[in-house]
C-alpha cells in the first residue's frame, strides 16, 4: 500500500516529550471521543469490570470515564508530565512506584487502584508485566507509531489481548504525500494485514 513519503518518517521519543513540554498537544482532546461513546457497547459487549488498555494514553479523559464505570484501566505513556497531568486534571490521588522489570520505568496508580499508568516505552511492556486485556481503546496510538514500527506494535497488541477481547481503533484518512504525520496515514489494507 502506498503511504507516500511517510514510510521512512521517524518521530523520536525526545520529540514526543518535547511536544508535551511545549504544550504542543493538539492531539489531546478535553471531551470524550464521540466514537468511543457511539461504540462503547461494542467495546464492553455486555460485560462489566473489564480490564481496558490505553496504548500511548497521554492524559486521555476517557480513562477516568471508564474507570468510573467500574472498569480497570491501564495505560502506557512515555511522558511523565502527561501522566501527572492526567491525575491532577481529575484531582485523583495516586502513588508512584518503579517497575522492577523495566529500567527507569515508573507506574502511577490511582489510590482507588483502578487506574494504572506506566511511564515507559510501549515496547518495554509485555503481558507478563501488565497482564492481558478485555478491551483496547486505540484512539491515537497506531497513527502515532512510526510506520517502520507498526508490525512490532501490532504484535505486542495481539499479545496483550484476551481471546474474546474488543479492540476499537481510530485512524485518519488523507493523502500521505501532503502531510508528513503524525498522525500517520494507515490504510485499511494495512490494518487488515497487521491484525488479520
Amino acid at each position: 500500500s502506498d503511504i507516500g513519503s511517510q514510510k521512512e518518517r521517524v518521530v523520536t521519543e525526545e520529540e514526543w516529550l518535547q511536544k508535551w513540554e511545549m504544550g504542543n498537544i493538539g492531539f489531546h482532546k478535553e471531551q470524550r471521543h464521540p466514537l468511543l461513546q457511539k461504540y462503547l457497547d461494542v467495546l464492553l459487549n455486555g460485560r462489566s469490570g473489564l480490564r481496558i488498555f490505553f496504548p500511548l494514553c497521554g492524559k486521555a479523559v476517557e480513562m477516568k470515564w471508564l474507570a468510573d464505570m467500574g472498569h480497570t484501566v491501564v495505560g502506557v505513556e512515555v511522558s511523565e508530565q502527561a501522566v501527572k497531568e492526567f491525575f491532577s486534571d481529575h484531582s485523583l490521588p495516586y502513588c508512584e512506584e518503579p517497575v522492577p522489570e523495566i529500567s527507569g520505568a515508573k507506574m502511577f496508580q490511582s489510590t482507588s487502584g483502578n487506574i494504572s499508568l506506566y511511564c515507559c516505552s510501549i515496547y518495554d511492556l509485555s503481558s507478563s508485566i501488565i497482564g492481558k486485556f478485555d478491551g483496547v481503546w486505540d484512539r491515537g496510538a497506531l497513527v502515532a507509531v512510526n510506520p517502520c514500527d507498526r508490525q512490532r506494535y501490532a504484535s505486542l497488541m495481539i499479545n496483550l489481548v484476551e481471546k474474546n477481547s474488543s479492540y476499537l481503533l481510530v485512524t485518519v484518512s488523507y493523502d500521505p504525500n501532503k502531510h508528513k504525520g503524525p498522525p500517520f496515514y494507515v490504510p485499511e489494507s494495512e490494518i487488515k494485514s497487521l491484525f488479520g
